[in-house]
């Protein structure tokens, strides 16, 4: 790659792992658009055909080492069990996945001269807020699996800048909504996806749970910075600055389709934030600052949703 201050990732080797994924997709096709070489390893194939791809589990010894032969400069870390209910289910696949296979991809990075890496951490390794934000120095309580493996993760990063000199950044993501995410079981997909079937959309709890929203092409613009410049490294707060309750998100969504839809309030989910508000101030002093507000990204998002060919879920909330 060119050097960090030029911000040029043109002729980088950058593996991408998660590649395949909602997040990943975006971010492999901004990186090839910017010329650099991405590898892609993850567990099912990618949507485009041409993108390089090692398929296989990042826990297996042999997937890491194929993923990185012939050498990376920069790694985007993007696998890892997402869903904080499945963390619940599921603790120790969760710390399989998010820790000991980061542990492993962090190694075989050292061994390999792997300069920086990039990865996409969580708001919920601080659990319940004790300031009026959530920022860089709030202190780490997780809620539940998954937010304790992400920190585990970012403790794991932490030394390896320090004792090694692999710079890491973490960046801690609010949640993160935008076009191609059909797969997903985040609340914007849940309520497109229950306008489309004529589902009965279920809302956690009251719905007075406020939450901030990132756009999936404000997180990549971050990735890009944070892959070009020395100056990110460690945590990092990624969102929008700007949190919704679960009703406004209702709202806001029916606005934007312009469609009915009926709702029931369900129990509160264990591990669930009341509250997440989060300060960016240390992103937008190195350069970053987000594009879209909630009402304007949904714009593209229903866009695609309203075309798309939605198959009803058997046994689902409705």
């Amino acid at each position: 790659m060119s050097s960090p201050a030029s911000g040029d990732l043109g002729g980088g080797r950058i593996l991408v792992t998660g590649g395949s994924g909602f997040i990943g997709r975006h971010v492999v096709a901004d990186l090839t658009a910017a010329g650099a070489h991405v590898r892609v390893v993850d567990l099912q194939p990618h949507a485009d055909p041409a993108v390089d791809i090692v398929i296989g589990d990042l826990a297996e010894p042999e997937v890491i080492e194929a993923s990185l032969q012939g050498g990376a400069d920069a790694i985007v870390h993007l696998a890892a069990v997402t869903s904080v209910l499945r963390s619940v289910e599921h603790p120790e696949l969760t710390h399989r996945t998010n820790v000991t296979a980061t542990a492993a991809l962090l190694e075989a990075a050292r061994v390999a001269g792997v300069r920086a890496l990039v990865f996409t951490s969580t708001n919920a390794v601080v659990g319940p807020m004790e300031d009026p934000a959530i920022s860089e120095s709030s202190r780490l309580r997780p809620l539940t699996p998954y937010g304790a493996t992400k920190a585990a993760a970012e403790m794991l990063m932490s030394a390896y800048t320090e004792v090694y000199g692999l710079r890491c950044a973490c960046l801690r993501l609010t949640n993160a909504y935008g076009p191609g995410m059909e797969a997903k079981d985040s609340i914007v997909a849940r309520l497109m996806r229950a306008i489309r079937t004529g589902a009965r959309f279920e809302i956690y709890g009251d719905g007075r749970q406020v939450r901030d929203y990132v756009h999936v092409s404000d997180i990549v613009a971050a990735m890009r910075l944070a892959l070009a410049s020395d100056s990110w490294r460690g945590p990092t707060v990624i969102g929008s600055g700007t949190s919704l309750s679960v009703l406004e998100v209702v709202d806001a969504v029916k606005k934007v389709s312009g469609a009915s839809l009926s709702v029931r309030h369900g129990p509160a989910k264990p591990g669930e934030m009341p509250a997440v508000i989060v300060d960016t101030s240390r992103a937008r002093a190195a350069g970053w600052s987000p594009r879209y507000d909630l009402a304007a990204g949904l714009v593209g998002v229903w866009q695609e949703w309203s075309h798309a060919e939605i198959a009803v879920r058997a046994g689902g909330p409705g």
